[in-house]
């Protein structure tokens, strides 16, 4: 057989675990309407999908992977509860250099369930660690609810709050605005000085006699938001000691039992967070029940921040324990907020995740490039 033709033949084995599962096989158009799905990309897929014109459809992209696409297809009318399967190429543009393919294989298990989410997270992780066995991996997990939950438990504004949020899956960012927020490092120059002016002027004044409108922005726009730049400056910086208690939940790395008894003390000072924290538990305990030595499963709070920001629960990856080189083997999380989106405000829970079959084949035939 071709590489093509071994690669698929692999694809088709584990996928078949996935349809003995209870998934149904589903496909998805290779050409996928850009101007919607590019906003629902993290950051790193929207800087790497392929984009191109139609004359009657507008703007298309190659498909970077199967969620969004096989989301945007339940929430158009797919039964509830659903499972499904699909494998096919996928397409991203790679670093120079790096020797990595812009084509590759993809495929994956989606779950569309009301009735338990912890069991369905447990039922998505435990089938993909089978279905990898016996493969030299190392898995690890996270939770971007538990960071979500301890934002929302910090004293300050809700814009505050937004921002935080909106910068979670770009740490360097998130950092730089935490610290600011923190007052532990003061508002940029240019920032200060606009801030100055604003309070002598206001915003209405400043923008008296200001050039005639061109970009997208509306006057009116424009001074809205220099309000908002004068309210967050007034705003009281975030608690120190709160900051302390986010900084020590995100550094957060344990065995996933020792975890949660770290984030079980954190609750005491940030009661906020219990909630995400029941939930963990009780997935741990479904994790368990679906047969995952989690006494030896490592949790990790900072997991999942670089990756697709539609995840907003539970998270997880698999990796070569032997070729720290390469990309995740398998990874995958949880995205309730996606079904919300895609079906125009119903929603689903929905958790699911993806197989690179080539990097299976590679492991399997001993690793070798």
């Amino acid at each position: 057989m071709s590489d093509k033709s071994a690669l698929r033949a692999e694809a088709a084995r584990l996928q078949a675990i996935f349809i003995a599962a209870g998934a149904q096989p589903v496909e998805a158009d290779l050409l996928l309407p850009a101007e919607t799905l590019l906003d629902l990309y993290g950051e790193d897929i929207r800087a790497r999908a392929y984009v191109t014109h139609d004359p009657d459809r507008g703007e298309l992209m190659l498909r970077p992977d199967f969620t969004v696409p096989v989301v945007q297809m339940h929430m158009q009318g797919g039964a509830d509860p659903a499972r499904y399967s699909y494998m096919g190429e996928v397409f991203r543009t790679q670093a120079a250099g790096s020797g990595r393919p812009s084509e590759y294989l993809q495929l994956g298990y989606e779950v569309f369930d009301r009735a338990d989410p912890t069991r369905a997270d447990a039922e998505v992780f435990a089938l993909f660690a089978k279905a990898l066995q016996p493969l030299p991996l190392r898995a690890v997990t996270g939770d971007i609810g538990i960071l979500t939950a301890a934002i929302d438990t910090l004293r300050t504004s809700d814009a505050r709050k937004a921002a935080l949020r909106r910068h979670i899956w770009r740490p360097r960012r998130f950092r730089a605005l935490l610290d600011r927020f923190t007052g532990q490092q003061p508002p940029p120059p240019a920032r200060a000085a606009l801030i100055a002016a604003l309070n002598d002027k206001g915003a209405a004044g400043l923008l008296a006699g200001a050039a005639p409108e061109i970009g997208l922005r509306s006057m009116a726009e424009v001074g809205q938001r220099l309000d908002a730049l004068v309210a967050d400056a007034a705003t009281p910086p975030i608690p120190a000691a709160q900051a302390e208690v986010l900084g020590s939940v995100l550094a957060l790395k344990a065995m996933l039992p020792d975890a949660l008894e770290h984030l079980r003390d954190i609750c005491v000072d940030l009661p906020g967070l219990t909630a995400a924290v029941d939930r963990l538990e009780a997935r741990m305990a479904a994790l368990s029940a679906a047969g995952v030595d989690v006494a030896t499963l490592p949790f990790e709070a900072n997991f999942g921040r670089t990756t697709m920001e539609y995840y907003d629960g539970f998270v997880f990856g698999f990796w070569s324990a032997t070729r720290p080189d390469l990309p995740p083997v398998a990874s995958g999380g949880r995205y309730d907020a996606l079904t919300r989106i895609l079906g125009n405000g119903r929603a689903i829970p929905a958790v699911g995740g993806v197989i690179r079959p080539e990097l299976v084949t590679q492991l399997t035939a001993g690793g070798a490039p």
